[in-house]
């Protein structure tokens, strides 16, 4: 059983590290966002020198790198949380018995019945 609970938690610590990551994912791409508007912005102004406004792209075009290597990171391992997820489900499927869940779901329904009467 000291398995199956350390084997748990590994996954539900997998399933952190991915939410960080998203997380981390949703932030980069607003500051990319607001560096693109950024340099955007500096290349209208008319005084603005050339080697600032490709400064200014560079920075957007590095972070931008971080955030590819981030998505290529989730896309290869959110695959492992899902199979886990699926084989749950599957499991969960597999153990439920449908007349218990129908008898319960008829408790709940006279329940509301009688409490709306």
């Amino acid at each position: 059983m000291g398995d199956l609970l350390s084997y748990k938690k590994l996954i539900e610590e997998h399933y952190v590290d991915i939410n960080n990551l998203a997380d981390l994912l949703f932030k980069l791409v607003n500051s990319y966002k607001l560096l693109i508007g950024g340099a955007d912005e500096l290349n209208k102004i008319a005084l603005a020198k050339r080697k600032d406004v490709k400064k200014a792209l560079d920075r957007a075009e590095d972070l931008g790198e971080v955030i590819d290597s981030i998505v290529d990171t989730l896309d290869k391992i959110s695959y492992d949380y899902l199979d886990y997820c699926l084989i749950k489900s599957e499991i969960i499927k597999n153990k439920l018995d449908l007349k218990h869940i129908c008898k319960e779901m008829d408790d709940e329904l006279k329940d509301i019945n009688k409490a709306s009467n």
